[in-house]
């Protein structure tokens, strides 16, 4: 698939998927919609909790996955982070975006680990956040039960690809989550919403970000 890097609305860049008409992030704002949905309701919601484990269903840029390594540099929080990516971005790309940019230069040797450490093995980025890199689908990988705290569920959209919202996948997560564990998601379409009731979550509607009217939160009880 033709991948083409666009800027979007709050400066920040992503990547476009013309064959499925679908942008990585929010044209609205790649930067803004990261920190909203996955930090200020996924990862600030864990303010109080030491050692988090987190999965990150769709990798893709990398920049949820270094904007959560920025959130806890001056913190006590220790975090394993898992992201999983069929198709991983290529170095070019990586530099294109230039996320490391957006948030100060002395973020730029941590950006440059997150994406150059090697895929399938648990990676030390800082002393306190530790990262396992997947490249594979989702259908063709077991997810441990009851092993993360956070799930931040970030996959194309169900119009490009609805095969990525079903109840089979939401279970896989249910199952892979500890009591108490949370998945959030930028998505809010009644369907999705109904497939992640079906499996045992409970749903939260929360405000969304610039240019959506509601995000979806997810609590395993």
């Amino acid at each position: 698939m033709k991948r083409e890097i666009i800027q979007t609305a709050d400066g920040s860049k992503t990547i476009r998927i013309s064959d499925l008409d679908e942008n990585y992030h929010s044209h609205h704002g790649a930067l803004q919609e990261a920190k909203h949905v996955f930090i200020q309701y996924g990862l600030d919601y864990f303010s109080d909790k030491k050692n988090l484990s987190i999965f990150e269903m769709g990798f893709g840029t990398g920049l949820n996955a270094f904007l959560t390594a920025i959130e806890i540099i001056n913190s006590h929080k220790n975090i394993e982070y898992t992201g999983i990516e069929a198709f991983p971005v290529s170095e070019e790309e990586v530099n294109l975006l230039g996320y490391n940019q957006l948030m100060g230069a002395k973020f730029s040797e941590l950006y440059d680990k997150i994406h150059s450490v090697e895929w399938g093995s648990l990676q030390e980025i800082t002393p306190n956040f530790k990262l396992h890199k997947i490249a594979n689908k989702i259908e063709s990988v077991e997810l441990k039960a009851n092993s993360f705290d956070l799930i931040y569920y970030d996959a194309f959209g169900p119009r490009a690809q609805d095969e990525m919202w079903t109840v089979e996948l939401f279970q896989k997560m249910f199952d892979s989550l500890r009591v108490g564990g949370v998945l959030v998601t930028y998505c809010a379409k009644g369907q999705v919403k109904r497939n992640l009731k079906e499996v045992g979550f409970k749903i939260e509607a929360l405000p969304g970000p610039p240019g959506k009217r509601e995000m979806t939160r997810a609590f395993k009880l």
